[in-house]
């Protein structure tokens, strides 16, 4: 039986030294050596906490370590972490047993040298009466950063968009895994027919007052092996994102352009609203992304969806459209709870990035017939690459005028912004941090 320590062991090196992807590395671990209920909850806990509490952990280290952090070897920092992590985060882990395992683990890794190194920090942390302090709170971006692992330039930028307050309650909300949301593929099915047959194979589904065909799901395991799921019955979409295609509101036989679908997930949506009659056109600048767009479409049974390969800021000309959708490439500072290999990067604001997508938006703009609607969004926090790019937009394209939204039952603006534009955040919206805006051509 293989050690659920040792798969968490293996996946989170490979995401250190490889750059991997956490939940593909995870989903891949679990798939390759048959993990169960118990042990495969175990592993995903232990490789998810570790990645979200890195800065925490590594402080931890530093305190305890007379070796400088940069000096550890790679492997006897990941074990240091995942048994810190267990010790301070897993009540239901004996400390006997995080401190014991982890060496263990150490010596099967041939890191024989390492393995007292491991057992003496990680003991003194137990003897500890308190095993680690915060930094002072004087310094206020210090002590977030250490106490919500969260990169200090993050703690900045949100620290002075959104107010200390707001900002601390954003970083708390990080931690955990985020909620699973799903759209009923009203092509196939109906909310209640489908709640049915997911609570057949034991997921458990609960109404979301906000879109009348969302549904949360949880106990669901790997969502690609329901039954439900593989006849093309709904697809996974975060309510950020629904809601951003419910603003657009696409009607049948409108024509729509989305700029840079993939993975399709909002353009399966548009084309449900659409009722799978009219035009749209999925775009992206990569063949394999587009191969997903088009796999996905097949297995929902939607048939409007054309792809096409463009480059969103300069690409050829397109079609003149009721609707589109410019949902640009971003800092994806809004969705670090389902990346947690990158919170612990300090480079996370490209600079060059809003540049870019003010020249997509821009590009897009061209193809909107006069009364169509354009939705603006991202799925990041920063001003830099939502309000003040829309700004920016309409303040030097006065054919264009921003469109108030009328916000669903439970969904609120999480900062004080123009009526056409909406700031969700997971502590105020239950989503991920997402931005939209609502444009239309006089």
């Amino acid at each position: 039986m293989p050690d659920p320590r040792q798969i968490a062991f293996q996946v989170l090196v490979k995401i250190e030294n490889d750059g991997a992807y956490s939940n593909l590395a995870l989903n891949q671990a679990i798939r390759v050596h048959k993990l169960g209920g118990v042990d495969s909850a175990f592993v995903s806990a232990l490789v998810y906490g570790v990645l979200e509490r890195q800065i925490t952990l590594d402080y931890i280290i530093r305190q305890y370590s007379k070796i400088p952090l940069r000096k550890i070897e790679t492997k006897t920092k990941i074990i240091l972490r995942m048994g810190l992590y267990q010790l301070l985060y897993m009540d239901k882990v004996p400390d006997s047993a995080a401190v014991n395992e982890s060496v263990n683990l150490a010596k099967r890794q041939r890191l024989h040298q390492s393995a007292g190194f491991i057992n003496g920090i990680l003991r003194s942390v137990t003897r500890a009466d308190q095993p680690y302090k915060l930094p002072d709170k004087s310094d206020k971006v210090r002590y977030y950063s250490v106490k919500y692992s969260v990169p200090a330039s993050l703690v900045q930028l949100w620290t002075a968009s959104y107010g200390e307050a707001n900002a601390e309650q954003l970083m708390r909300s990080l931690s955990g895994r985020p909620k699973l949301f799903v759209r009923v593929n009203t092509l196939k099915t109906d909310k209640a027919a489908l709640k049915a047959a997911l609570e057949k194979e034991g997921v458990v589904c609960k109404d979301v007052p906000a879109l009348p065909n969302a549904l949360s799901l949880s106990h669901t395991g790997a969502v690609e092996n329901l039954s439900a799921y593989r006849h093309g019955l709904f697809h996974v979409q975060d309510l950020s994102s629904q809601l951003c295609v419910h603003f657009l509101n696409p009607k049948p036989r409108d024509v729509m352009l989305d700029i840079c679908s993939a993975p399709g997930g909002k353009a399966f949506t548009a084309a449900q609203y659409m009722q799978n009659r009219g035009k749209l056109c999925a775009c992206d600048l990569y063949d394999h992304k587009l191969k997903l767009i088009a796999d996905g479409a097949r297995r929902l049974g939607i048939g409007i969806i054309l792809t096409s390969k463009r480059d969103g800021a300069s690409g050829p000309a397109l079609p003149l459209a009721d609707k589109i959708l410019c949902d640009v490439p971003c800092s994806g500072l809004g969705i670090l709870s389902r990346k947690p290999e990158i919170r612990a990067k300090e480079d996370l604001i490209p600079e060059e990035l809003p540049e870019l997508q003010y020249k997509i938006l821009c590009r897009s703009a061209q193809y909107l017939a006069h009364g169509g609607t354009l939705v603006y969004s991202t799925c990041t926090l920063n001003p830099a690459e939502n309000g003040d790019n829309v700004r920016r937009f309409l303040e030097e394209h006065p054919d264009f005028r921003g469109v108030p939204l009328e916000l669903p039952e439970g969904i609120t603006r999480a900062v004080s912004e123009n009526d056409y534009e909406l700031t969700l955040m997971p502590h105020t919206a239950g989503t991920d941090g997402f931005y939209t805006a609502a444009l239309c051509r006089r």
